[in-house]
């Protein structure tokens, strides 16, 4: 069998193409455009330095000389920063070193002392609606007889329990505080 690809002839470009390319090789170049003299210089992108800011008060994380993580902080108030990545505060011994979170906290207005209060209320009726309703299922399931409904109502029950594990401990109830200043 012969394949059909090779026993066609392929048409030649068309007379009217062939002029339309001979016409543009004959043409010279626009004046608007420009002629090329040689290969293009290659764009590069170029290191334009930002002028230094003014500290802000924000905190980030960076590396220190022996490369463990450390939280830096822009203090607003110590304007004669070592360098706009690591600002420094100087430590009563002399010696330089990052300023920490905990140091650089805002300064004292008036010696007046802020007080946060935390408060679980909302969670400990969660736990109490969702006890009382484990006592409710639990009282229903002793009391009825019928099969399905004792199936659905030990789902029900299953159900309750397994959200009580989850919202009756430490770690949801410090999650779930609602805190106050005051």
């Amino acid at each position: 069998m012969i394949p059909i690809s090779n026993n066609v002839p392929r048409p030649g470009p068309a007379p009217a193409l062939r002029e339309a390319e001979k016409a543009r090789e004959a043409r010279p170049a626009s004046p608007a455009a420009p002629q090329e003299k040689g290969p293009l210089k290659p764009v590069r992108d170029e290191y334009v330095p930002e002028e230094k800011r003014e500290p802000y008060g924000r905190y980030w994380l960076g590396k220190d000389e022996d490369g463990s993580p450390k939280i830096y902080f822009d203090d607003p108030e110590a304007r004669d920063a070592a360098s706009p990545e690591a600002p420094r505060a100087e430590d009563p011994d002399g010696e330089k070193e990052p300023m920490s979170p905990e140091k650089a906290g805002p300064p004292d207005k008036g010696g007046k002392e802020e007080t946060c209060a935390g408060n679980t209320d909302a969670v400990d009726r969660e736990i109490r609606k969702l006890k009382e309703k484990k006592e409710k299922l639990e009282a229903k399931l002793d009391r009825e007889t019928d099969e399905t409904k004792r199936e659905s109502l030990e789902r029900q029950l299953a159900q309750v329990e397994n959200e009580l594990r989850q919202k009756d401990n430490d770690s949801y109830r410090r999650q779930h505080t609602v805190f106050t200043n005051g």
